[in-house]
């Protein structure tokens, strides 16, 4: 099932409800978080071009596909464009989730700065 379900055009000319629930319908059948990310994300710039009612459109889907399915290239490259979508806890713990070496980077980090920190004599303005 390699055909996309819908085109540049439709994307860009279909109301939200029809959009809404084709690609809803397309994720239940296929499990393809991919290409119903590059979807959503199509929809969201549309709402960037003046669409309003594209704002949060199939927040609860792409709640669902970050939250309950494994990360996928796809989901991490297009991460922060659905920073919105999510409160800041949440928000934190999907990044971890997301990108686990990178955090595993940061926290490695701050641990040696604290150890250097307290082995590191403290530092006089004296002459």
């Amino acid at each position: 099932m390699n055909e996309q379900l819908l085109t540049c055009r439709q994307l860009f000319n279909l109301k939200p409800k029809t959009l809404e629930k084709r690609i809803s319908e397309y994720y239940y059948e296929t499990q393809n978080s991919s290409l119903t990310i590059k979807y959503i994300l199509t929809l969201r710039v549309r709402w960037q071009l003046g669409a309003k009612e594209f704002q949060h459109i199939l927040k609860d889907l792409v709640r669902d596909i970050f939250m309950h399915t494994k990360a996928t290239r796809t989901m991490k490259r297009f991460f922060y464009y659905f920073q919105d979508y999510f409160m800041a806890p949440e928000w934190r713990t999907l990044t971890s989730k997301v990108f686990p070496v990178r955090n595993f980077g940061v926290k490695a980090m701050s641990l040696v700065r604290s150890l250097i920190a307290k082995v590191r004599p403290e530092e006089t303005s004296e002459p």
